[in-house]
């Protein structure tokens, strides 16, 4: 392979920019005037700017008819190298390359998160036969199999557990912040990690039937119907080459002036209608970046200036996807303080997240260090036990409570009822067999999570609550951000199937979301918009939009400005071909050349970028 061919093949954004270059110094020389070059300098623009176009024109036209913007800019190509006009020529043609270098820069490239989705499937799996456990490859196991999952493991198919007690961490597929107590008879999802205690399971769905391979199936299909915006020019390309034909055609028959005729097919290059979007979007890119988003799809603004309902995931996106400490409940006779430590000491040996969230409490609240535990032992979807100061402490669930014989008064059990209702996890005290407290522990909401959603109102966009939550925590989180429009227990087929469904009827759809769960509704919606600091980079590969700094304050800016760019785009537009129509009257009358027409509509092309650029700085006026 010689260098020139080596050359070719180099291809992307740096060959263009390259080309660019070396097209925009020939004809910065070539208007300069020198002679020291045997041709004129603007032919390496026509070379380099102008083939390309009238290549991808001609085989447009000759494999499949259809008929875009380059192909009135190749024939106003030709028809100014015809009459030699060469000048002319690579001018058009350097400003139209020009205009597809920025829209390129505008698209996202391919991304990868169909493949982290892959890994998170094992690769192996414990099977029990005759009594003996063997590790298999995870597409050899077959329904009706015994498996054992030991702890710290990912479950590799779905299927039921028939002996043991664990937690499982559902977040994967649910997006829950609570791991959820699993006992035998309790169906486990593949892809979910076994947190604690071993158990034993059958397998029921495996292979391609799996819960995490359905949603890698979710994720590839799901964008399939979402539609990418046609550029603006090759929208109208068909009426404005038959407008551009007729009219140069009817000024060479009435004036026998050719000079006339190539002039207006040199105005009516759709230079400044081709930068119009392109410009617009990245300089409102630019103002999106310096907010804390990372744009990864060109025309995501474009979509998001037109969505009318805005889905959010709860866990990680409203709130911050951390537990703490709601209230701490001593039953009658015992301190707060006591209740704390005795509790917190036992806890700091467990890695359950409602553990490190009561013992984090106690270090907040309290000076005073923690007490030595003895005998400590964890009890798998039950809670922990230890010996402290000699007396036998345990916490955890109603379960281990009831297992123990623990009674527990009713003024208590009526208390922490009333947070069972709104959706918090309990973690129940006792000391020596008797009941002496509980901690209510929920997920707590971004500061400002109340204020941008009321703010999301006044865009015209219509916020949605979609969470694998249980129905009362969904409802109590809903109600305190004034959300009217709520969907609780919500699989990832479950947010697709509700997104599909506002979509079917006519509603423009944005989601924002942060788990792994969230990717296949992300996909599926209009605009998708994902958590970048906390969220999965699976959701992130999913989303139109990442939120680098998971600032949702920002969310109603981001709304506000894509409006704005459209604005920007439509008056773009407007002034580009008002200013066309001006130049081809001008051209008709003998008062334009082809040069001249060149510079006038490339002022345009000049005009449609500094108005573009306005859009770096724009932020909405507080009223």
């Amino acid at each position: 392979m010689n260098k020139l061919e080596s050359f070719l093949e180099w291809g992307g954004t740096k060959k263009d920019i390259v080309l660019l270059s070396i097209s925009g110094a020939a004809l910065l020389y070539s208007l300069a005037g020198p002679e020291n070059l045997p041709f004129d300098a603007a032919w390496i623009a026509v070379f380099l700017c102008g083939v390309p176009i009238i290549l991808s024109a001609v085989n447009g036209l000759v494999t499949s008819f259809d008929i875009k913007a380059d192909v009135l800019v190749s024939i106003a190509l030709t028809a100014s190298v015809f009459i030699g006009e060469i000048f002319a020529a690579g001018e058009v043609a350097f400003i139209m390359q020009l205009g597809a270098l920025l829209e390129e820069l505008t698209v996202a490239r391919a991304r990868a998160g169909i493949e982290k989705l892959v890994h998170l499937t094992p690769e192996t799996g414990r099977r029990i036969s005759g009594g003996k456990e063997e590790i298999i490859p995870a597409d050899k196991i077959l329904a009706g199999d015994i498996l054992r999952v030991l702890p710290g493991e990912t479950i590799p198919v779905d299927g039921i557990i028939i002996s043991g007690q664990t937690s499982v961490n559902q977040a994967v597929m649910t997006g829950e912040s609570l791991p959820v107590d699993k006992n035998a008879g309790d169906e486990v999802s593949s892809g979910t990690v076994n947190m604690f205690g071993s158990f034993d399971m059958k397998a029921v769905k495996v292979g391609e039937d799996s819960s995490i391979r359905r949603m890698i199936r979710l994720v590839q299909s799901a964008d399939a119907g979402k539609a990418k915006i046609v550029g603006t020019a090759d929208r109208w390309a068909t009426w404005i080459v038959v407008t551009a034909l007729i009219s140069a055609l009817s000024t060479w028959f009435i004036t026998k002036e050719i000079i006339r005729a190539v002039t207006i097919l040199v105005v009516f290059c759709p230079c400044a209608l081709v930068l119009a979007t392109p410009t617009a979007i990245m300089a409102a890119i630019g103002n999106a970046t310096k907010h804390g988003f990372l744009v990864r799809e060109g025309d995501a603004l474009e979509r998001l200036s037109s969505v009318s309902k805005i889905t959010f995931d709860k866990t990680g996106t409203l709130t911050y996807g951390k537990l703490r400490v709601e209230a701490a409940c001593p039953s009658a006779g015992n301190s707060l303080e006591g209740l704390y430590n005795a509790a917190a000491s036992i806890e700091s040996l467990s890695e359950h997240p409602l553990a490190k969230a009561v013992a984090e409490g106690y270090r907040k609240d309290f000076a005073a260090p923690l007490s030595a535990v003895n005998n400590f032992r964890m009890i798998p979807g039950r809670g922990v036990e230890g010996e402290i100061n000699s007396k036998k402490v345990i916490a955890g669930n109603i379960d281990l409570m009831n297992d123990n014989k623990i009674e527990i008064p009713p003024e208590d059990r009526e208390s922490f009822s009333e947070y069972q209702e709104k959706g918090s996890a309990l973690i129940l005290v006792a000391e020596n067999g008797v009941f002496s407290g509980f901690f209510a522990l929920s997920d707590t909401l971004r500061e400002n999570a109340a204020e941008t959603l009321s703010r999301v109102k006044q865009t015209g966009v219509e916020p949605v609550l979609l969470t694998g939550d249980h129905k009362n925590a969904a409802e109590q989180t809903a109600k305190k951000l004034g959300i009217t429009e709520v969907y609780s227990d919500c699989l990832p087929e479950d947010k697709l199937e509700i997104i599909g469904s506002f979509q079917d009827g006519g509603k423009k759809v944005c989601m924002i979301g942060d788990g792994i769960n969230d990717a296949p509704a992300l996909k599926k919606a209009f605009v998708g918009i994902a958590m970048g600091g906390i969220g999965s980079d699976i959701a992130v590969e999913a989303a139109d939009i990442a939120l680098v700094n998971d600032d949702i304050k920002e969310i109603p800016h981001l709304l506000l400005l894509a409006k704005r760019t459209m604005v920007t785009i439509k008056c773009n537009l407007s002034f580009s071909m008002i200013l066309n129509f001006a130049a081809i009257i001008l051209a008709m009358t003998g008062i334009l050349n082809p040069v001249a027409g060149a510079l006038v509509h490339n002022a345009g092309s000049v005009a449609v970028i500094v108005n573009s650029a306005l859009l770096l700085r724009w932020k909405k006026r507080k009223p």
